[in-house]
């Protein structure tokens, strides 16, 4: 039989990698709460459909990454590939429009079938932020000031740069869209395969194209800023008006592009240069017209999605487990009474291993190897005596206890 491995582009998160993981989560929970954002939390599988409404029916996460089946009841189901689709299918399946406006965040696995690499896998984790029914520039402002805060608490800020750019409202998207489709025609014979697609489906998307071929050719494209009407041009400076007041420095790049027509006004990305080639660690815009693309009454919405995994890598290190207390009974009557003192002390607060077989030297190699601070020796004479000796790890020390004292002795080791 062959040796079982996890699913290529999966992973195991052991318990220093869930640390780590579930670090970045509470801290995003404790920024966006202090936001006054709410939390949701959204099936993991949508109708397909769901998704070919909101990414596109020809886009490369639809026709070649998406975890798509067909169920025992004949429904066509995807596992997701990001949150904000499921959002929007709650906030129209929920009737929540008369609410408006709603700050959500959560939290959870996605799923793509792409080449593994470092940063990016076919199950991996994501936070989401989203705002709808806000349609002015403040909305904007705050969801990148969340994610800027959500880095600093991370403590990674120094590390990430935001990089900003806007795409206009319809009518100046749609006459840049114009613009490349003109230019990049004049190319059609030098642009990559995926590209000369684009230039028909979808143009503004060459702008991301990682061929160097094609790089060459963007270096002169036309930029978004020469086709902004004056509402774009207003909403725009408001925009970085509101960063530079809350002091939330941005470099503009007017190759940063949504490829979908929904996508309005603002795009941004927090990026690094600390993990290679999968440089995003926090990407989002705004998406005035998705609501409406799947069936729902116009709504405005602005959101980013951030990599759990990229971003704990960043982070490094975290505070470690809390090093536990060990019990250890000498003898087999001791093992009732130990079971006892290990519940009682766990009711009380404290982190508490009970080993489960092995004599006085094999117990104390286990607690040396979990990092204990302190073992509790629960002997013949220790219970002839109603107590317990308690032996720091540290220095060695050790004191016999009366087991009613034993609870205020132990408040060091809490």
């Amino acid at each position: 039989m062959a040796k079982l491995q996890p699913v290529r582009g999966t992973h195991d998160l052991l318990p220093e990698d869930s640390r780590r993981h579930r670090h970045v989560i509470e801290v995003f929970r404790d920024v966006a709460e202090r936001f006054a954002f709410g939390e949701i939390s959204t099936p993991i599988f949508e109708f397909t459909e769901v998704f070919k409404r909101t990414l596109g029916e020809t886009s490369d996460v639809v026709n070649k990454e998406m975890y798509s089946f067909t169920d025992r009841g004949g429904e066509e189901v995807t596992l997701r590939p990001e949150y904000t689709a499921g959002i929007a299918r709650a906030f129209i399946s929920g009737g929540l429009a008369q609410s408006l406006p709603l700050k959500f965040y959560g939290h959870g696995p996605m799923f793509r079938y792409e080449r593994p690499q470092k940063g990016r896998q076919r199950q991996f984790h994501q936070l989401d932020a989203e705002i709808l029914g806000v349609s002015e520039p403040l909305a904007d402002i705050e969801v990148i000031a969340l994610g800027a805060q959500l880095l600093e608490d991370l403590g990674i800020a120094e590390v990430t740069e935001l990089e900003l750019n806007t795409l206009g409202d319809p009518e100046s998207r749609a006459a840049y869209r114009d613009a490349l489709v003109t230019y990049f025609s004049g190319f059609r014979d030098k642009l990559s395969d995926d590209s000369v697609l684009r230039l028909e489906r979808n143009p503004l998307r060459i702008l991301d194209s990682k061929d160097q071929g094609d790089r060459c050719i963007i270096e002169g494209a036309p930029d978004m800023g020469d086709y902004l009407n004056d509402h774009s041009k207003d909403f725009f400076a408001a925009v970085r008006g509101g960063l530079d007041s809350l002091g939330i420095a941005y470099r503009l790049n007017p190759r940063l592009v949504r490829g979908l027509d929904y996508y309005t006004h603002t795009a941004f990305e927090f990026t690094t240069q600390a993990l290679g080639a999968q440089g995003a660690v926090v990407a989002g815009g705004r998406y005035d017209g998705l609501i409406e693309a799947m069936g729902g009454q116009p709504t405005p919405g602005i959101g980013w999605a951030a990599g759990i995994e990229r971003l704990a890598m960043l982070v490094g290190d975290v505070a470690a487990a809390k090093r536990p207390i060990a019990v250890i009974p000498v003898g087999d009557e001791a093992e009732d009474d130990a079971l006892e003192l290990t519940h009682r002390l766990r009711r009380d607060g404290y982190t508490v291993d009970l080993g489960y077989r092995g004599n006085l030297q094999k117990r104390m190699k286990r607690a040396n190897k979990l990092g204990a601070s302190a073992a509790l020796i629960l002997g013949e004479d220790e219970r002839a005596q109603g107590a317990v000796t308690l032996r720091d790890l540290d220095t060695g020390e050790q004191v016999l206890i009366p087991l009613p004292e034993l609870t205020d002795r132990l408040s060091a080791y809490r």
